[in-house]
């Protein structure tokens, strides 16, 4: 098994994807903890949109993509923090044009080949040194923004009134962590695509919300079943020849399921 670390393809996924682990757990705790999973789900598929201008223009795909997203993400914010009555109809229609919008700019790209399936599904092992980097300066600034404001993330996530009452900006903190969501989503696409990244989000964390009590705690918990859980997947990938993506998530879910069952069992 470890021969395989010698290519450097696979040295760069394997690197690649506990970053993405970290981050996911991080942000991925505040999404669930702020029940902003559909939200999330919004984003994920607006991305697309992102592509197709990056496709259509021949512009950096990450870069785009998130600048994309980010755009998307202040709209939402802005439409969704106090009036949420219509939020699910806005997120759709933000899914649906996302995602029309996208495809339709990838459709006028003149001699498109690109493979979109690596867009919907992920290829963790077509990951380059660019992409890398781009990873750790996102980690960077999710870890300092986390831990710098810790405290007023902590009082949004749970007690919106008393945050407010505190004085803490929370609609600020609410589009802060709207947009490291967007910013995340675009990176865990590499991972396991377009598809499959609200799982990546949250199958850790459900997992780790029946053993922690605090929000660090599950955090913490969520990265280290996401590397296990990305480790398991890539392997079995290259033994078997298997997308990444699925084979991350496949691993997760199962592990998930064992643990609802076991729980349950207990009860």
């Amino acid at each position: 098994m470890l021969d395989i670390l010698s290519y450097e393809f696979i040295q760069n996924a394997l690197l690649a994807g506990i970053i993405v682990s970290v981050i996911t757990a991080i942000i991925g705790t505040l999404v669930v903890v702020n029940k902003m999973v559909f939200l999330s789900g919004g984003i994920a598929h607006s991305a697309y949109g992102g592509i197709g201008l990056a496709m259509f223009f021949s512009l950096p795909m990450l870069l785009t993509t998130s600048l994309f997203c980010i755009f998307v993400t202040i709209i939402i914010a802005l439409a969704s923090y106090k009036n949420r009555e219509n939020l699910d109809i806005m997120i759709g229609l933000i899914w649906a044009v996302g995602m029309s919008f996208g495809i339709l700019l990838v459709d006028l790209t003149p001699g498109y080949q690109t493979d979109l399936m690596s867009y919907l599904f992920g290829s963790l092992l077509a990951v380059t040194n660019e992409d890398i980097y781009y990873m750790t300066t996102l980690l960077l600034c999710i870890f300092i923004i986390v831990t710098i404001f810790y405290r007023d993330i902590l009082a949004v996530s749970y007690d919106t009134e008393y945050a407010n009452l505190r004085g803490v900006k929370t609609r600020f903190f609410y589009t802060l962590i709207l947009i490291l969501s967007s910013l995340t989503i675009v990176i865990s696409i590499k991972v396991v695509g377009l598809i499959l990244v609200i799982a990546l989000l949250t199958i850790p964390i459900y997992i780790s919300s029946f053993f922690c009590k605090s929000l660090i705690s599950m955090m913490i918990t969520s990265a280290l079943l996401s590397i296990l859980f990305t480790i398991v997947g890539l392997s079995l990938s290259y033994q078997f020849d298997l997308s990444s993506g699925p084979s991350i998530i496949m691993a997760s879910s199962i592990c998930a399921l064992i643990v609802f069952i076991f729980k349950s069992i207990k009860k």
